[in-house]
């Protein structure tokens, strides 16, 4: 192999005999200072399905990969392997097949293999992870998707999260909005009428936290994915129907999808139409228009924004299957909570109450690391 290259230009490695050979390959690959080995391992595990060598490809993520676990079958050749603080990768290779394995800092590890046949492929990559995934550590996590859109396409990473049993938060909510979270808990499939669950209420109320105990307790029948980019997703109509077919196409054990947008203030305002262009009209899209038709998935969506100042398309009749505006704990239930809670025997509580996040800083103790001094604001006359 011969290192070729002309003024201004990045370093060509061109291999002037093609080989079997999985570390020769007869392409070209351009070099520059940005070319990593990881890069490497990428570009030699793609090279037989380019060539058509090895067509037929099957790929499987593990949440959670044992850290003894090969990911490789035991009479492999290893032909690369390279890591570093957080990650690692390895390319293995046999008689007709290639796997590329990667692992990842939060334990989550994929497996790829590329094989002359399908079968093969599928045997390759059954017998590389038989064994290798690790169970949920407790009952109280739930697999959650998150999407995200790089410089090439759509992604999705899944993840174990935490996530509550609503019964053991149900407490740090509002009487009224506990006894509407009651109802949108118990929901099954057969129970649902409109698209969209809608959170509102200002910062620290615990909308996030009510959505993690909503996916433990649809865990049975809804998948939850967040996704990480809203406005780029309401942007791009590619995006968007990659994430509205899902990352399997349809699922085929007939479950339901729960899309998670926080903190669209901007998207479902009542200026949207005019300040987000098409984003709004493709949200309501997913939702009960054409786009949403023949597809089980739902949408929930945070906001801080108050119920008046929401665009009336998005809470109108029939759309909503919860709308739901997660305030403040009153003050006899802010007491409540402390007491109940270990917290302070008198709290300095404003007639208004307090939001959890509140009254777990009163609970604590909280003390701000901070060098700056507040100072009251002053209102006065202005032109």
């Amino acid at each position: 192999m011969g290192a070729v290259s002309h003024r201004n230009e990045a370093l060509r490695l061109v291999d002037p005999s093609p080989s079997a050979e999985v570390d020769q390959f007869p392409w070209m690959a351009l070099i520059d200072s940005t070319y990593s080995t990881r890069d490497a391992i990428d570009s030699l595990a793609l090279a037989p399905f380019l060539r058509g060598e090895q067509p037929f490809a099957r790929q499987a993520h593990l949440d959670r990969a044992r850290p003894e676990a090969l990911l490789r079958p035991a009479n492999s050749r290893l032909v690369r392997s390279v890591a570093d603080d957080d990650s690692s990768a390895l390319l293995a290779a046999g008689d007709g097949w290639l796997l590329r394995a990667t692992r990842w800092g939060g334990g989550s590890a994929t497996v790829e293999v590329t094989a002359v046949s399908d079968e093969l492929a599928v045997a390759v990559l059954a017998e590389s992870v038989a064994g290798a995934a690790l169970e949920a550590s407790s009952a109280s996590t739930v697999e959650m998707g998150f999407w995200h859109s790089d410089s090439r396409r759509p992604a999705r990473r899944r993840r174990q999260i935490e996530a509550p049993a609503w019964a053991d938060i149900r407490g740090n909510y509002a009487v009224a909005v506990g006894d509407q979270l009651d109802r949108l808990m118990n929901l099954d499939p057969a129970s649902v009428r409109g698209r969209l669950v809608l959170l509102h209420g200002e910062p620290g109320t615990g909308k996030t936290t009510a959505l993690r105990a909503l996916a433990r307790s649809w865990a049975a029948w809804c998948q939850v994915d967040c996704v990480l980019d809203p406005e780029v997703l309401f942007a791009s109509p590619g995006y968007l129907m990659e994430v509205a077919a899902g990352p399997d196409g349809e699922s085929a054990d007939g479950r339901w999808r729960l899309l998670v947008l926080e903190d669209c203030d901007e998207l479902i305002r009542g200026e949207a139409k005019e300040a987000a262009g098409q984003q709004l009209s493709r949200l309501l899209n997913l939702t009960d228009g054409m786009l949403g038709q023949g597809r089980k998935v739902l949408v929930a969506i945070t906001t801080n924004e108050d119920l008046s100042r929401l665009h009336p398309a998005v809470v109108r009749p029939g759309r909503c299957l919860a709308q739901l505006e997660v305030g403040r704990l009153s003050l006899d239930e802010s007491r409540a909570w402390l007491a109940a809670h270990d917290g302070p025997a008198n709290p300095a509580l404003g007639t208004d109450g307090a939001t959890l996040a509140e009254l777990v800083a009163h609970r604590d103790g909280e003390s701000h690391i901070a060098s700056t001094r507040d100072f009251p604001v002053e209102v006065g006359m202005y032109l």
